[in-house]
């Protein structure tokens, strides 16, 4: 078997690779919404720490 036959998979492969392709971007958003929402996240709790400081 050819690797031109591998990644053509009798046909299917755009699919087949297509749906890898969806899939590791959908991740990679996912990853980068988690990061964003953490750096927020901690960014409002030292916010809270530093104003239950000052009273």
């Amino acid at each position: 078997m050819s690797p031109a036959e591998f990644f053509a998979m009798n046909g299917y492969g755009f699919y087949v690779w297509g749906s890898y392709g969806v899939a590791l971007l959908v991740i990679g958003i996912e990853i980068a919404l988690v990061r964003h929402k953490r750096t927020i996240t901690l960014r409002q709790l030292r916010m809270e720490r530093d104003a239950g400081e000052e009273q």
